[in-house]
């Protein structure tokens, strides 16, 4: 292929594309993310994982009935009876379970974790139009601030290569070293900001702490910076960006002492525009002035002041962990997808009115979204998806069959009918049947959506 027929591939017919996370079999509430307000509110409580499943994919229709293209990303093994073997307990897998929940519980909730589902977190994506070599560029976060999240990316690495398998158009980089000075939550806390998909971006990386000579005392307190500036230089450079495409900005320590542990709970960006809390940036002026001075096409900052939504309505709603949209038609305007939280705050949904009526910016439709399940674990709309922009031989050459369309849902709602419980406390975790019924589920999971063996339990076999 030569470089002119790549750099027009990458071209032709960009969009981008959600491609969300089916909610685990395992779904629970074990309050096991520090810093996250939600989760840790909620934990212990019962879950629902049929309905959690559900409300995903009836975000991911709604979605792909008005246009947009959706994808979909499998969850993780779980129970992760390895992880638990590895760490000295033996036996028969029912041994192994019903000793981690005498001796170790919040071990066995850890390795039980559903939290793959916020699959904004699963890897940093740079697309093809903007690297130097013409191929999308992948780099699974490694999750390294809390234990039920490491063990994610080995398996995110083999989903992510069976699905974008052409060597020739997308390109995949290992995991940054598992260690605190390279601490990487993936596209949580990244946005590109284009005046189009198809045009040159600029890369957002949002961090909260320095690792190497930063300042402790512009760090938050009360809860931890999970992003380092170093991770997000590490995958700026894996991908080949230059410094005119980059923007490095710190995310304001306040915020996250107030529960904002990504930056994707406090902004969201989507072509040209860039909503964001006043709150959002430790140099607000700063990041926008850069911005401005790296776009090609003019920025379109929406800022949303405190007065107008506090940084608790702005948590408890996840009103800034909303999707935003370019409509399919091209035209311009753009839809705001948020939780149903944030139509119950009133401060929250008169913002939003005022956004929409305002008329000074492209948003110009709402759309509610129920994911309530997920909320109470503290993920919102845009912790469910990884974006993509893909341009049309990009999507054709995409592995398995993972782009959403009527036939596709029909068979993942009917298999989650089939798999899921429609209760799960955490004393459930322990129950060795749970393990077994997972292992069916994903098994068939993989076949539906023709991946392949990406699951430990497949390459073992």
């Amino acid at each position: 292929m030569s470089a002119t027929a790549n750099d027009a591939d990458t071209r032709r017919g960009v969009r981008e594309v959600n491609f969300d996370g089916l909610v685990g079999p395992t779904h629970n509430y074990a309050g096991l993310a520090h810093g996250n307000v939600a989760s840790m509110r909620h934990g212990g409580l019962a879950s629902n994982p049929r309905e959690a499943a559900l409300q995903g994919l009836a975000k991911m229709k709604a979605l792909a009935d008005a246009g947009y293209a959706q994808g979909v990303l499998p969850p993780q093994q779980r129970p992760d009876l390895g992880a638990l073997r590895d760490l000295g307990f033996t036996g028969s897998n029912a041994e192994v379970l019903e000793r981690a929940a005498c001796e170790a519980p919040q071990l066995l909730r850890a390795v039980c974790s559903a939290s793959s589902m916020w699959t904004a977190n699963a890897a940093t994506i740079t697309p093809s139009r903007d690297a130097a070599d013409g191929r999308a560029h992948f780099t699974p976060a490694n999750l390294q601030s809390s234990f039920h999240r490491f063990l994610e990316p080995q398996t995110t690495a083999r989903v992510l290569a069976a699905i974008f398998r052409d060597p020739m158009r997308f390109a995949h980089h290992p995991a940054l070293p598992a260690t605190p000075a390279f601490a990487d939550e993936g596209a949580a806390n990244h946005t590109r900001l284009a005046g189009e998909h198809d045009e040159p971006g600029v890369h957002l990386y949002v961090y909260g702490r320095q690792a190497f000579g930063g300042n402790t005392e512009r760090e938050p307190k009360r809860f931890p910076a999970r992003q380092t500036l170093e991770a997000s230089q590490a995958v700026a450079r894996q991908h080949g960006l230059g410094a005119d495409q980059v923007v490095f900005a710190q995310q304001h320590p306040e915020a996250i002492d107030a529960g904002v542990f990504h930056n994707d709970v406090i902004a969201v960006g989507n072509g040209p525009v860039l909503l964001y809390h006043e709150m959002a940036f430790l140099d607000e002026q700063g990041t926008l002035d850069e911005l401005r001075g790296k776009m090609t096409t003019p920025l379109i900052p929406v800022r949303v002041p405190s007065a107008a939504v506090s940084l608790d309505d702005a948590v408890s709603t996840y009103l800034f962990n909303s999707q935003l949209l370019s409509a399919p038609d091209g035209s311009g305007a753009m839809t705001l997808v948020v939780p149903g939280e944030c139509q119950e705050n009133e401060a929250v949904w008169r913002t939003i009115q005022n956004l929409l009526l305002a008329g000074a910016n492209p948003i110009s439709k709402v759309m509610v979204k129920d994911v309530k399940q997920s909320m109470r674990n503290g993920g919102g709309p845009a912790c469910l998806r990884l974006r993509v922009p893909l341009s049309e031989v990009e999507r054709a050459g995409l592995s398995g069959r993972v782009l959403l369309d009527a036939a596709l849902y029909d068979e993942l709602t009917g298999w989650v009918e089939r798999h899921y419980r429609d209760s799960l406390t955490p004393a459930d975790l322990a129950d060795p049947r749970l393990a077994e019924e997972t292992l069916t589920a994903l098994d068939e999971l993989t076949r539906i959506l023709a991946i392949g063996s990406v699951y430990p339990f497949q390459l073992d076999a």
